[in-house]
């Protein structure tokens, strides 16, 4: 069998690194905001090129808290894609902002620069561009477009450690960049952890505020704040991972290399810019008989997923919030797609055995 993804696979290269700083931690007795923390920060601030990273409890509070600097009217809007995971919407609705659809591209599954001009309204504060599949958005557009209407950029980095777009990394391009380390992720940790990225010294010292109760000092509290805070645990593990990240993405690359040389012309498979250097955090690629695939797949001991089955203006939690509007493209996307394997944990000889079976489907 031919997992879609074993984690355990994935960290075997890592583990006796994994349990040095175990060790160290656990005997070192100072478990939240310490040295470990400060270390991964500075190390993923250098590795995005940007001048800060502040470590958060998971990829969504990154979200929230970054949206939360603003101080936006309660109503104001927030441009998102259409097709993103629903975290993205969560985050903007939980600081009572209205999220606004914009349909993607549907050759690369981003948010389409050319839509979102007419989805501003006099109410818009910001865009929320969604890195999806670890490929960057279209960013010079919507960089000029955001200038050209005063407008706040957020990225959400979730699925894009790495990723780059004219040699820029993902989490350096808007006011603010949000990643989770969600274990699954290029760069996971052991369990939720996030941070934010950011290159203006007053954004930074506002987000370690509101990150830690909205204290400055201890037991000073400038302003109502969340407790979002890296764990020095999963700091830890994440120090000892992002040494390797380079290796990790060349190894996907090296896989989606196979499929995209391998696979025949009935499947669509991800587009390769030149400007871009994607990380293949997910190999999405779409049919349209998806499900008959997928079980297909399953039968002949491959396993896939699906990112993700339903849109989010069709989930039971966004019934008269989201609903009302149509978003084909979206739809046609998420009824088509199917992710096939391309962990750190497979090898070539799996991605050619997953080639063959598929060339074999009909």
């Amino acid at each position: 069998m031919i997992a879609y993804e074993s984690l355990r696979q994935v960290n075997k290269e890592f583990m006796e690194e994994y349990t040095q700083v175990f060790h160290d931690v656990l005997h070192g007795g100072w478990y939240i905001l310490g040295k470990e923390v400060q270390q991964f920060e500075q190390s993923f601030a250098d590795y995005c090129g940007v001048q800060h990273c502040i470590g958060v409890a998971s990829g969504l509070d990154a979200l929230v808290l970054s949206l939360r600097y603003f101080s936006f009217n309660s109503g104001d809007e927030v441009i998102v894609p259409a097709n993103t995971y629903i975290a993205s919407i969560l985050a903007i609705m939980q600081v009572g902002l209205k999220p606004v659809l914009v349909e993607p591209d549907v050759t690369t599954y981003n948010i389409d620069p050319k839509k979102i001009e007419s989805a501003i309204t006099e109410r818009t504060r910001a865009i929320l561009v969604v890195h999806l599949y670890g490929k960057l958005c279209d960013m010079d557009p919507i960089i000029s477009l955001a200038g050209r209407y005063g407008l706040c950029i957020i990225e959400d980095c979730a699925q894009a450690h790495g990723a780059s777009y004219n040699g820029q990394k993902a989490g350096s391009f808007g006011d603010f960049g949000a990643f989770s380390f969600y274990p699954t992720k290029n760069l996971g940790a052991l369990g939720d952890a996030g941070a934010i990225t950011c290159k203006d010294d007053k954004l930074n010292n506002s987000i370690r505020t509101l990150r830690n109760y909205g204290s400055s000092a201890k037991y000073v509290f400038d302003e109502v704040g969340y407790n979002s805070r890296l764990d020095e645990l999963q700091a830890a593990f994440l120090s000892v991972k992002l040494k390797f990240l380079g290796k990790i993405t060349a190894h996907k690359q090296k896989l989606a290399a196979v499929y995209l040389r391998e696979l025949k012309s009935d499947f669509i498979l991800p587009v390769v810019q030149p400007q871009q250097e994607d990380v293949y955090h997910i190999f999405a690629i779409r049919h349209p008989e998806r499900n008959r695939l997928k079980q297909y797949l399953l039968d002949n001991g491959i396993g896939t997923e699906i990112h993700y089955p339903i849109e989010p203006h069709q989930q039971k939690a966004m019934k008269g919030i989201l609903s009302g509007d149509r978003y084909p493209i979206s739809e046609k996307i998420h009824q088509t797609i199917l992710s096939l394997p391309i962990s750190y944990g497979h090898t070539e000889d799996d991605i050619i055995r997953v080639v063959e079976v598929m060339n074999k489907f009909s």
